[in-house]
């Protein structure tokens, strides 16, 4: 980038950079800064007659606001819990002659977004702010790029927040800085992730990591990312899911084991799809569907309760009840309810025919499971906002689930969906590995058709099935739907730090 490239602000802030170096300041020093307070511990605890616990405080941040008053100085700076304001005066911080490093430093030296780290005591000023009377001050990092400026009031409240889509996915350094709410949603993340991984683990569950890179691409319906291993000179596949893998797990000896994994899928972007995402699975030997449907409800209650303090949780004009039991309903009177159309019999050609009076678009590589899942997600998906359990598949659908052991050509599978999204997927698994190889070679058929969404043969899997599966259920869920949930957030790039975007152009 050359020099004419630079704003104002950027060129004024370079030769600043400049000066402090001249006057023997390092404006990126490589020593250790122990900080042993931050701002919201020291703001909830201080108290007059607690004083004596903070009389010796070191905290360290971003400035995000500087009050020049002649010999004194109010800075704010921000750190990970929040904004403190810096009591910073000349004659304390030079007390003898020489004020150079006033002058050079704190007079003419320092800008918004700069980090520096300070000691000294806590105190309430006149005005009634929690604040550090600053007794050092050291600059650690210079910030050469001005943040957005963002206006907050005295109560914390952000006006002319930053909303712009481009830039707040694209440097999302940088809106989670001038952002507080940002923060909280990824808080809320971490904190929803943890409360799963405290919940499975309670109940006994061994969390497990397997394969990226995989050389068949199974475990779902999906189209995938293809790479190639040079060393090997084979052709690999991204992870579209870890389904495989785990009931691998389970023929090995364990009884129940989890993943959260990193999953790419090639296909659309939109407000709940980004290429890569995070899903949970697990799967357990010697239960079924129907527990993990009562499973599913506790720990979705759990996981409200934990993350929001209420089982009732508001997603935008709607309040959803995350309180257990959900509603069950099967797929085929889902569809029979929205529609109109009883298609529990109907055929192929059939299915094709009632798409038509829908007006939904299909084209000649669908199959009978995905004419039905069509249907779902273009009629009855959008009314089901309360969490419900879409239960009983037909078999075309799930190629990967044990029949149904009472409704001849059903599975015994659920979708959770909540406001009108699938969170997530579940099956009694198929464990008849001649049963299973049929299905794989049904889906080669698919495959043939042009449905690149069809899954392959895994023969590893099949063998690995030989040795025998004890009866197992398992389910996937959507993380980042779950999230959009628990924080309110409309669009799944609001709950990942860095979404995919097009690449950028740079001049």
């Amino acid at each position: 980038m050359s020099i004419q490239s630079f704003s104002e602000q950027e060129k004024i802030r370079r030769e600043k950079l400049q000066k402090l170096k001249e006057a023997g300041v390092d404006p990126y020093p490589a020593a250790l800064f122990p900080v042993s307070h931050y701002s919201a511990d020291i703001k909830n605890n201080f108290t007059e007659e607690k004083k004596e616990a903070f009389a010796q405080v070191s905290l360290a941040g971003r400035i995000m606001s500087i009050n020049d008053k002649g010999k004194v100085f109010f800075i704010k700076i921000q750190d990970q819990q929040g904004l403190i304001q810096l009591y910073v005066k000349r004659d304390e911080l030079c007390p003898g002659e020489d004020k150079s490093f006033w002058e050079n430093v704190i007079k003419h030296g320092l800008d918004l977004g700069d980090f520096i780290g300070v000691t000294g005591y806590v105190f309430i000023t006149k005005t009634g702010e929690t604040s550090i009377h600053t007794q050092t001050l050291t600059l650690l990092a210079k910030s050469l790029k001005p943040l957005p400026v963002v206006k907050r009031d005295e109560d914390g409240n952000v006006f002319d927040e930053v909303t712009d889509p481009e830039f707040k996915y694209r440097q999302r350094y940088a809106d989670l800085i001038i952002n507080p709410a940002v923060r909280e949603t990824f808080l809320k993340r971490t904190r929803l992730v943890n409360s799963i991984r405290e919940f499975l683990n309670k109940e006994g569950a061994l969390e497990v990591e397997t394969p990226v890179l995989q050389s068949i691409p199974g475990g779902a319906a999906a189209r995938p990312f293809k790479t190639h291993h040079n060393a090997l000179d084979v052709p690999f596949y991204l992870r579209i899911a870890n389904e495989l893998y785990l009931k691998r797990l389970i023929v090995g000896g364990f009884d129940w084991v989890y993943e959260f994994s990193r999953n790419f899928r090639n296909e659309g972007m939109d407000r709940t799809h980004n290429p890569e995402f995070t899903i949970l699975e697990f799967y357990v030997a010697y239960k079924d569907y129907y527990w993990m449907m009562e499973t599913t409800e506790k720990l979705l209650e759990k996981a409200a309760l934990d993350v929001c303090g209420a089982t009732e949780v508001p997603v935008g004009d709607k309040t959803i009840s995350f309180k257990a039991p959900f509603q069950r309903v099967s797929i085929y009177d889902a569809i029979k309810e929205h529609t109109g159309h009883d298609v529990s019999a109907l055929d192929e050609e059939g299915l094709r025919t009632v798409c038509g009076e829908l007006n939904i678009h299909v084209d000649k590589t669908m199959g009978k499971g995905k004419l039905i899942d069509e249907i779902f997600g273009a009629k009855c998906e959008a009314h089901y906002v309360q969490p419900t359990f879409i239960i009983d598949y037909p078999v075309e659908m799930s190629p990967l689930t044990k029949k149904h052991r009472s409704k001849p050509g059903l599975v015994e599978r659920f979708e959770l969906m909540i406001n009108g999204k699938e969170i997530a997927n579940a099956y009694s698994e198929l464990n008849d590995p001649v049963e299973q190889r049929e299905r794989f070679e049904e889906q080669t058929k698919l495959l043939e058709r042009g449905d690149e969404e069809a899954m392959y043969i895994d023969h590893d899997f099949l063998r690995a099935l030989e040795y025998g599966m004890p009866p197992t259920s398992g389910i996937g869920f959507g993380v980042d739907r779950l999230v959009m949930l628990l924080t309110n957030q409309p669009s799944i790039q609001d709950v990942l730090f860095f979404p995919q975007m097009r690449p950028e152009k740079i001049d």
